[in-house]
């Protein structure tokens, strides 16, 4: 019998750990470990170790599907791309470009989600956006304003080099478990782990300094850090005075700022602040880990900011060990935003905004006019459809029906489409609402490129067929795009090609060929030509801003845009469990998964709980002013009194959530949500 096993990716988060998918008689019968994978070092986590049930999962879309009334009917995929076309040129004709949206996929590759906006943005449409928006759209805001690039500074095996990792609004144990690896060999090597977080999680359980601070209080306590680190003479001047511009301003501000009103607003003694700000500052080399505790706030860009500032100004930048680490939630979410897939960005990071941008891809695709933006969001796309703006959108790989702040809200803005294609690989609850569904290969079945939160561009082949006529993402819209009229622009024979442009296109990629980024490990961006080993390490000598200084702001914590009150007495948080990803639709039908964590939970404070008369395992209704849904209890201190948590996989969490947005990246605050639980006794 020919074995074969051909190098592949997880699928899953964005660490972009490798492993081997074993082909036998072109079916996937096992993986093998990586050993020699630099990030992941021959080791996967539970979701990791699960693919195979995905790929030879039954539930797949396997041909294309139209609405028939309630259901759906089998069609050819000439009749579904034409209808497809057709959906989108009517409502082009009749309501202009900016009636059509697209929603590109971190679950894509970077040839597919450079396709798709492309094609968005020669229709005419600025309306391109992706999960990020949901996730890390402060980072890509923030670090862009702080630094000049939206990125993780360092990577991840740099990790290893660290003396202090302070951890802030992430669980990475359980989001990002081989992240701990890197951080368990800093820990032996004598590092000390900080860890901001109001619950008590596999994280903080590794802390040597667990700071349990209010929610939604992280730069009060960044500023009381800060002040600390000014009043001791502890910050970097010599970096401050070369590097950066700004410092001043933050100096004559926290002179004004207590650190009993630190302490006050945070629940921290003073005296915590005060210890983790020396270890933080007098570290010869400090990493800043954030995930998306610091980024899904009306104050996301500002917490963003405030954490490159602290770094900043203590000269925690450019070297190794230190620097700022988003922490990134699906596998090519960095890619996607490289490439384009947000209303703000052309690819490169080209500012839509910007006419010189319009100018240099006008001439590049050969295109007679495109959309100066920037356009809809994916979070304001709701209100757009709501309210008739929005005609039709094209969804690809992602499920807002599930993973949406309010997905009432987005219930009622799909409803209100004239037309709605999903191109998918499962009937998720988003692709039950079509008018047409797509059936999409999966990660293994196509070839393509995938660039993990590192910056780690890496180059798969296919390793099987897909199943029945599902078909890959570029020959999809290469057809759609065809038979809208764009098929002398739009002609690609494989992916190849397409990465061919996006290298020409985007400076960061430029020295990416298919043969450097195919090898294990691939190559980190910026990579400027085929002779550079590619930068483990952004900001040497210099920032990607225009004089090539840092930027430190003097920020403000902002309310929430929801408080609790004697209706809704209890903080409802969101967030990740080890055993889950993003909204479910791919490990929750693994079966290994599955077994081991099949229902929604509910955390509450024994002291709630003792008050609410609720009782460990029983149902329990939990409310907000948007929805309820039903969940298990859990009575555990992991949350404090007055607060609760929910693991946002489940499609009944994202019923609850606030979709109050942050003013700059348009997120949604999923971690501060009043609510109330009731007995369902």
């Amino acid at each position: 019998m020919s074995t074969k096993l051909i190098a592949s990716l997880c699928p899953y988060c964005a660490v972009g750990c490798g492993l081997f998918i074993q082909v036998e008689k072109g079916k996937a019968t096992g993986i093998k470990y990586m050993t020699d994978h630099p990030t992941c070092v021959g080791a996967l986590c539970p979701k990791g170790n699960s693919v195979l049930e995905l790929l030879n999962n039954q539930e797949r879309l396997v041909y294309p599907l139209k609405r028939s009334g309630s259901d759906f009917i089998p069609i050819s995929w000439d009749e579904a791309l034409e209808l497809v076309a057709q959906g989108l040129a009517r409502n082009l004709e009749r309501y202009g470009p900016k009636s059509l949206g697209f929603l590109v996929s971190s679950r894509c590759n970077n040839e597919e989600n450079y396709l798709m906006q492309k094609m968005a943005r020669l229709l005419g449409s600025p309306n391109v956006d992706n999960c990020a928006r949901l996730c890390h759209s402060p980072t890509v805001m923030g670090l862009g304003a702080s630094f000049g690039a939206g990125a993780m500074t360092n990577n991840l095996l740099d990790l290893e080099n660290s003396k202090c990792i302070f951890a802030i609004g992430t669980n990475f144990t359980e989001a990002h478990p081989i992240v701990s690896r890197w951080v368990e060999k800093a820990k032996d090597n004598g590092a000390v782990v900080i860890v901001a977080d109001p619950r008590i999680t596999s994280t903080t359980w590794m802390a040597d300094i667990h700071l349990r601070l209010n929610p939604g209080s992280d730069i009060d306590l960044l500023r009381g850090m800060m002040k600390v680190i000014v009043d001791e003479g502890l910050e970097d001047a010599d970096f401050i005075s070369s590097r950066t511009t700004g410092f001043q301003e933050l100096k004559e501000s926290l002179s004004g700022f207590s650190m009993e009103e630190a302490a006050e607003k945070t629940g921290l003694d003073v005296a915590e602040i005060v210890k983790a700000a020396r270890v933080y500052a007098k570290s010869s080399a400090s990493a800043l880990l954030y995930s998306m505790g610091i980024t899904q706030h009306v104050s996301g860009t500002d917490n963003v900011m405030t954490c490159a500032t602290i770094a900043l100004i203590c000269g925690q930048i450019g070297r190794p060990g230190a620097g700022v680490w988003p922490m990134r939630g699906q596998n090519n979410v960095q890619g996607n935003c490289d490439v384009g897939g947000m209303p703000e960005f052309y690819p490169g990071y080209r500012r839509s905004v910007d006419p010189k941008t319009i100018e240099f891809f006008r001439a590049a695709w050969n295109a007679t006019d495109l959309p100066l933006g920037p356009g809809l969001t994916s979070t304001d796309m709701n209100d757009a459809a709501i309210d008739g703006r929005l005609k039709a959108l094209y969804i690809t790989g992602e499920d807002p029906i599930v993973c949406d702040a309010n997905v009432n809200k987005t219930r009622r803005a799909l409803e209100s489409l004239d037309f709605l294609v999903v191109q998918e690989i499962f009937m998720t609850p988003t692709a039950k609402m079509a008018d047409v569904i797509l059936p999409a290969a999966a990660w293994a079945e196509k070839s393509g490129s995938y660039t993990s939160m590192e910056r780690r561009v890496q180059w798969i082949d296919r390793a099987i067929e897909p199943p029945g006529e599902a078909k890959e993402g570029v020959w999809i819209i290469c057809e759609i795009a065809r038979r809208l009229g764009l098929g002398e622009v739009m002609a690609y024979d494989n992916p190849s090609q397409v990465l061919e442009e996006i290298r020409s296109l985007v400076p960061q990629y430029k020295g990416m060929s298919q043969e450097r980024i195919s090898r294990v490990g691939g190559v980190l961006w910026p990579c400027p030509d085929e002779q550079h080993p590619g930068t483990e390490i952004l900001h040497l000598q210099r920032f990607s801003t225009s004089d090539g200084r840092a930027r430190i702001f003097d920020l403000q914590n902002t309310p929430p845009g929801e408080v609790t009150s004697p209706e809704y007495p209890i903080l409802l948080s969101t967030g990740r469990i080890v055993l889950h990803y993003n909204g479910g639709s791919m490990t929750m039908r693994s079966p290994s998964l599955q077994e081991r964590e099949s229902e929604l939970y509910v955390e509450v404070n024994p002291l709630d709980a003792s008050n609410l008369k609720i009782a460990e395992g029983e149902m329990v209704a939990v409310k907000t002013r948007r929805g309820e849904a039903e969940a298990r209890a859990k009575i555990s201190d992991r949350v404090m009194s007055g607060m609760a948590f929910m693991p946002f996989h489940y499609h009944g969490t994202n019923l609850l959530t606030s979709d109050a947005l942050d003013p700059v990246s348009r997120i949604p605050e999923y971690k501060m949500a009043a609510c109330r639980i009731e007995s369902r006794r």
